[in-house]
């Protein structure tokens, strides 16, 4: 205990110097080097505008490597599948393979039903697409298949279409059913033409207007959804519903009690029916009814793409590979377009398949071709053994797989603490989506987000900076204690760029920052000039008037040589003599000229010769780091600033424009005799010293801007 309390001071001691030697070490690194104005900038670093590319032309460019690279881009099973690795990643993907197939087996056929369609149709909507993303997809984990909200928003078009009941009559149930397939079918063939028309012309960003909280959102309303549309099979028969470990066993042995019981026929159980052995025929899409479709298919092939793309992305973040969103959406549409025409509705990703798949070893798309082959033998052969299958278990089926989006409700607590704006938006997707129906539901969700993006942009953060002590960096004083404004400059900044909506509000923002009614002054200003222009007219006024009496009655008695007269009256009258020959017109400009001039105190300042208050400051520096563009309403807002500051007898100044930017204000005719590249500086730094070297306008420039 004694040496440790010993060497307790010597260590702090030898702490405590080693902190003052690493202060001595700050306090003598400095930076040495010229101001930097944006002319100097230019110059030493050479700078011209970057040459535009124009990428049409190498679109339309025609060579044998150029169809080559088109053909790999768009076909990449091509790429990939001959570099496959057989004997590490074979085994794993057969595994996967099977264990994704024995989910997809039930999944398709509940998910057929809550598309409203028979089940077995959820089986072909389980081969075909799958398949054809084999071909033509990029992920190598993603689950390709049906998928609860995109069967759900298939079942609110089918059903709206092809309803159970017309004016209170029942209608055939064969008939009703081939045409919600004709329905269904359709619109998955325009939700693949939307979708590879989107990927073609490079869309694939458009599902970045589908932030995080809005998509959890939106799929967990449509959780909600699926779980309340399936009561009613649940309801008709009270079944358990099991998943994890031997859940399967547990369906088929609910499949064989209602078989050996004869549910069906002494409960009037509602049972899965007849499944056809075989794969249906293609058909061509009704036409007539894309019309009727268009907008339903428009937004199930935003969702789709926004599911798998989000997905995707995951688990290639996961396992370092790159997913191309422009070749997905292509995929992806393929799919649904190709699987239209063989009697399939629209699919997507599932999440609790993709995770069984990656789980059980998968590697490749070769587990989704597993996968597909293994429903196609189902289809072919099996599909038989599943006609005594009652409903009510596929409803247990959809309820169980639903856990995963329910949960996402505990998203109203974090984002509460982490994000409430993204909160906001979570909270109005969710309730638009119940509320309404799904396709208006996420069009709500979509316009609320981005006009809260507007409204965000048009509060951002405005700040006074003050300079950091010995060193050049400037930082908000309301947040950092000993940053401390520069004596006689004001630096302002703002968060967010500045826009159209936002650009009054800027103005705004930065005459009440600097602490200076500047609107008031310039207004005090103008009236007490106008008044001295008044009375100085009026001076002149009552003297012209007396000069022509004295020169009227001099002339009624006294004789004059006209060559001397003239001579005097040039020497020592001459002022006079044009105040008498100039119109009123322009006595009034030249008084108020002589106003001002005569207004100026000895230190040439107006405001304190007329008696109004001085700012404490007499440059302004912007920060414009935040710009990333500018328009004409930024320009003409700048423009203003530079104006009424100046009149109120403070120079302003720009720093840490980006080149872009810079360009834009050089295309928007933003420089001119009384703006210069003068006024913007490489870094708020520079502009500060330059300010303090030069607390008056800036040499041989003017000083009047025309406001705007």
């Amino acid at each position: 205990m004694g040496l440790a309390d010993a060497s307790g001071p010597r260590d702090t001691q030898a702490l405590l110097s080693a902190t003052q030697a690493m202060e001595l070490r700050r306090r003598d690194y400095h930076m040495e080097r010229p101001l930097l104005n944006q002319e100097h900038l230019e110059e030493l670093g050479r700078w011209g505008s970057a040459p535009r590319t124009r990428q049409w032309r190498t679109w339309l460019q025609c060579s044998h490597a150029r169809a080559r690279a088109l053909l790999l881009q768009h076909l990449p099973v091509l790429v990939w599948l001959p570099r496959y690795p057989v004997r590490d990643w074979l085994l794993g993907d057969l595994l996967s393979g099977l264990s994704v197939a024995i989910m997809q087996l039930p999944q398709g056929l509940a998910y057929a039903l809550l598309a409203g369609l028979p089940p077995v149709f959820g089986l072909y909507s389980s081969f075909y697409p799958v398949f054809i993303y084999f071909l033509f997809g990029t992920s190598r984990h993603i689950s390709v298949g049906t998928f609860a909200v995109m069967s759900v928003m298939v079942g609110s078009v089918t059903e709206s279409l092809a309803p159970q009941a017309l004016n209170d009559s029942m209608i055939n149930e064969t008939a009703r059913d081939a045409a919600r397939v004709q329905v269904a079918s359709t619109l998955s063939v325009l939700v693949g033409l939307f979708q590879v028309g989107l990927g073609l012309i490079h869309f694939g960003f458009v599902v970045t207007y589908l932030s995080e909280p809005l998509v959890r959102g939106y799929t967990t309303a449509a959780a909600v959804q699926v779980f309340v549309s399936q009561l009613k099979y649940v309801f008709g028969l009270h079944l358990s519903s099991h998943s994890g470990p031997l859940s399967l066993i547990y369906l088929i042995g609910a499949t064989g009690i209602s078989y050996g019981m004869g549910l069906k026929h002494r409960f009037d159980v509602d049972v899965v029916g007849n499944i056809p052995a075989g794969l249906v025929p293609p058909a061509a899409p009704n036409t007539q009814l894309f019309s009727k479709l268009v907008g339903s298919a428009f937004t199930i092939a935003v969702v789709g793409f926004a599911i798998a793309i989000s997905l995707g992305k995951i688990f290639a973040l996961r396992h370092g590979y790159r997913v191309d969103s422009n070749q997905e959406l292509v995929a992806l549409g393929l799919s649904n377009l190709i699987g239209g025409i063989f009697q399939c509705f629209p699919v997507s990703c599932s999440m609790s398949r993709s995770l069984v798949q990656e789980s059980t070893g998968g590697n490749s798309q070769v587990a989704g071709a597993i996968s597909s082959l293994f429903i196609l033998l189902i289809i072919v052969k099996l599909g038989e053994l599943f006609h005594d299958l009652p409903k009510a278990v596929l409803a247990a089926i959809i309820i169980v797989n639903l856990k995963g989006m329910l949960r996402q409700l505990s998203d109203v607590r974090s984002l509460w603490k982490a994000n409430q704006a993204d909160l906001l938006i979570w909270l109005v997707t969710f309730m638009a989506t119940i509320l309404l129906n799904l396709d208006l539901g996420l069009v709500v969700a979509v316009i609320f987000s981005l006009v809260l993006v507007v409204v965000r942009t048009q509060m951002p953060h405005y700040s006074v900076l003050g300079q950091v002590p010995d060193t050049d960096i400037y930082r908000d004083v309301a947040e950092y204690s000993e940053a401390k404004e520069v004596l006689g400059v004001k630096v302002f900044r703002s968060s967010a760029t500045v826009y159209f909506a936002n650009a009054e509000f800027y103005s705004d923002a930065l005459k009440q920052r600097c602490g200076v009614d500047v609107d008031f002054l310039i207004s005090q200003k103008k009236k007490l000039l106008k008044k001295r222009e008044q009375l100085k007219l009026k001076q002149l006024q009552k003297e012209e008037k007396l000069q022509k009496q004295a020169a009227s009655s001099k002339g009624a008695s006294v004789s004059i040589n006209v060559n001397s007269s003239l001579e005097d009256m040039r020497s020592n009258n001459v002022e006079d003599c044009k105040m008498m020959q100039m119109s009123p017109g322009d006595k009034m400009e030249d008084a108020t000229a002589n106003g001002q001039e005569d207004s100026k105190a000895p230190d040439g300042s107006i405001l304190k010769a007329l008696g109004l208050p001085q700012p404490d400051f007499h440059s302004l520096i912007l920060d414009l780091g935040a710009l990333s563009f500018v328009d004409t309403v930024c320009l003409k807002s700048l423009k203003n600033i530079f104006h009424d500051f100046r009149e109120i007898e403070v120079e302003v100044y720009m720093a840490a424009c980006h080149s872009p930017v810079v360009s834009q204000l050089e295309a928007g005719h933003f420089f001119d005799a009384s703006i210069t590249k003068k006024h913007l500086f490489a870094s708020v730094h520079d502009a500060v010293t330059f300010a303090l070297q030069h607390p008056r306008p800036v040499p041989d420039s003017p000083v009047s801007v025309t406001r705007l």
